[in-house]
């Protein structure tokens, strides 16, 4: 893995597939790092003759952390019924992207996003549109608060509990969350839960960064309008069984879109399910001959 200067800050990333090919930008959600692209996944990407990039957002993973800017109080802020003030925008998260790319000269990218991933990818191709040759919004919504929203239940379980202090505790936590929003129909292998938290635990544990990044969603601005200006081609997919984001936000995504695929996946939660990796990277890849279409 190597760091690159983007935005005024670093950026972790990794490359994989040939030099040659279209080079293609993976944005991963809330607290994530790059490695929750797993490479069995960017195996079947670089397999259909794309190079693809990974990196960490800012304050997750390897990259720039924003310690200085303190950890909100978001238990106790919602509590009282007040949201504090956001250290940075989905726009600042767009733009690292963008600076990423720049770093690495890439005029233009097919752009994928997961989840907050999908948000700032969003973001991404309608801040920087002649950059974007497609885009793929997985799991994510238009930021109108009409939509997406997530089961009210769910909240307090996973964002207002004491983080992980050890590896231990990180599998524990991992397999309390792939039980609330994994997919039914695709059940997690408890093995691979536990070896993926401990690796992401160890490679880089930052809660307080997850806390900042929860800000920057909540303070998100509504792209439907936006959204509608877009012309690259555009695929959506979301499980209907996803209790994080609801699936009206990405039919919502997809409405709004001209011309956008949806693809919506029965049986499956807020996860990209393994089973299902070939089928994505080839509905994925499709999206993206359509602009030589």
């Amino acid at each position: 893995m190597s760091k690159a200067k983007a935005n005024g800050i670093d950026i972790c990333y990794d490359v994989h597939g040939d030099a040659g090919d279209p080079p293609m930008l993976l944005i991963m959600g809330l607290g994530a790092q790059l490695t929750m692209w797993r490479e069995e996944f960017v195996g079947e990407l670089v397999g259909r003759g794309f190079r693809v990039v990974r990196f960490d957002n800012r304050d997750v993973g390897l990259s720039t952390w924003f310690d200085d800017a303190g950890v909100p109080d978001l238990a106790g802020a919602v509590a009282r019924g007040e949201i504090p003030p956001a250290v940075y925008t989905l726009e600042d998260m767009a733009d690292d992207a963008a600076g990423l790319l720049d770093a690495l000269g890439i005029e233009r990218a097919h752009i994928v996003g997961a989840s907050m991933g999908g948000m700032i990818a969003q973001t991404f191709a309608i801040r920087h549109p002649e950059r974007t040759i497609s885009l793929c919004s997985i799991m994510s919504t238009t930021g109108d608060p009409a939509v997406g929203q997530a089961d009210p239940s769910l909240v307090g379980e996973l964002f207002m509990s004491a983080p992980p202090r050890d590896p231990e505790e990180a599998e524990e936590a991992a397999l309390r969350a792939v039980a609330l929003i994994g997919s039914p129909g695709y059940p997690a292998e408890e093995t691979a839960v536990r070896a993926y938290a401990r690796a992401a635990f160890l490679r880089a544990n930052h809660p307080e960064g997850t806390a900042r990044q929860t800000l920057a969603v909540i303070h998100q601005r509504d792209r439907t309008k936006d959204l509608r200006k877009l012309s690259c081609p555009t695929l959506v997919i979301h499980g209907e069984a996803d209790p994080l984001v609801n699936p009206s936000g990405g039919r919502a995504t997809a409405e709004a879109v001209p011309g956008a695929e949806l693809w919506m996946q029965p049986g499956v939660g807020h996860d990209l399910p393994p089973a299902l990796y070939a089928e994505t990277a080839e509905r994925i890849a499709a999206n993206a001959r359509r602009v030589r279409a």
